[in-house]
């Protein structure tokens, strides 16, 4: 089983499945525009407009499960992105990432990769990088910046430029 085999909601509310992704390097990250982290929206959009010509997207989740830190409803969410962090990168409908609800994208992804202290996520801004097969190569902790992944992803994209 990969991420491919998944279905999502986009933020606006339709039906995505994730297999429109296949042959693309992804970061996977639940994100919360009023968490202490949230400057990492910055360096997320970042990765993505510098690598998103050659294979890559970064896909966030936003998720209210952390200290309240993601109140609003989809629409003020995209538009907190939007306006206070520049956003472009695809948003999905707000999901929980752990519990009996977790999304079953995040149950997949945490048992795939768990973390330090076991596989449930700990804060916002937990991110999983997953290769163009749709297989999670790695989970980073909440404190890792976007800028200390992008050799990984630099990797994962030449690799697959050198087989294509």
């Amino acid at each position: 089983m990969n991420v491919h085999q998944f279905t999502v909601q986009t933020i606006r509310g339709e039906e995505k499945s994730l297999a429109d992704y296949k042959g693309q390097v992804l970061l996977i990250v639940n994100t919360a525009t009023k968490c202490g982290f949230a400057p990492q929206f910055k360096g997320l959009q970042e990765l993505h407009d510098t690598y998103k010509e050659q294979g890559f997207s970064v896909l966030g989740f936003p998720c209210n499960q952390f200290k309240d830190q993601e109140p609003g409803d989809d629409a003020q969410v995209e538009q907190a992105c939007q306006i206070n962090f520049g956003v472009n990168f695809p948003l999905f409908s707000k999901i929980n990432v752990n519990g009996a609800d977790a999304h079953p994208l995040y149950r997949h992804l945490k048992q795939q990769a768990s973390g330090l202290f076991g596989s449930s996520i700990k804060w916002n801004f937990t991110k999983f990088l997953v290769d163009q097969q749709g297989n999670v190569i790695k989970r980073f902790p909440p404190t890792t910046t976007p800028s200390k992944i992008e050799s990984q992803i630099r990797k994962l994209i030449e690799k697959s430029a050198v087989h294509a």
